[in-house]
């Protein structure tokens, strides 16, 4: 499948962009210097980002649910839910930590996730953010971004497919792209 051609109101982001584009903020973050102890990925656009950081940096990861695009297949910003655990394996959240996700739009999401951590994990010594998105219409900065996006554009990325699609419809869907033999 072909990637539209972006503009400035919309930016279109294939598989492989989106996965090299991880890659390329995990490089950014080792460069600068800071090591963390953890990862606590803000689901569910930062699972994947989140995944891919506690592999190459070797630390745990930890995932706290948020959501605030829930209407019209994920594309109508709601009131902002934050979930009341975080999941990990064993232990607590504490040390210094990186939250990650996929971006910073409005702002609100990463400030109140920011402010919980300060109010409700007082072992946590230090957090910094990192993003592959920063948008400019954000009331906060991420401290590692990999892409600012000046004209705010509705980034498309490659999972969204999946926000339209129902279990009854996996069939036609597997089948799409094949080739007749």
């Amino acid at each position: 499948m072909n990637t539209p051609l972006s503009t400035d109101k919309d930016l279109w982001v294939s598989w492989d962009e989106y996965h090299h584009a991880i890659e390329r903020l995990a490089l950014k973050v080792y460069e600068s210097g800071w090591r963390f102890d953890q990862v606590l990925c803000l689901a569910r656009g930062g699972l994947r980002p989140g995944d891919v950081f506690s592999r190459i940096f070797d630390v745990p990861l930890a995932i706290l649910s948020t959501s605030s695009y829930r209407e019209d297949a994920g594309t109508v910003q709601g009131s902002l839910d934050i979930g009341k655990y975080i999941s990990m394996t064993k232990g607590a959240l504490q040390g210094r930590v990186l939250v990650v996700d996929d971006l910073v739009d409005s702002g609100v999401t990463l400030e109140k996730v920011l402010l919980h951590l300060r109010e409700n994990f007082p072992d946590v010594t230090e957090a910094k953010s990192a993003v592959i998105w920063f948008k400019a219409c954000s009331s906060v900065k991420p401290d590692y971004y990999l892409d600012y996006l000046a004209t705010n554009p509705w980034i498309h990325q490659p999972f969204e497919d999946y926000d339209s699609i129902r279990p009854h419809q996996l069939s036609a869907w597997l089948k799409k792209g094949e080739t007749k033999e």
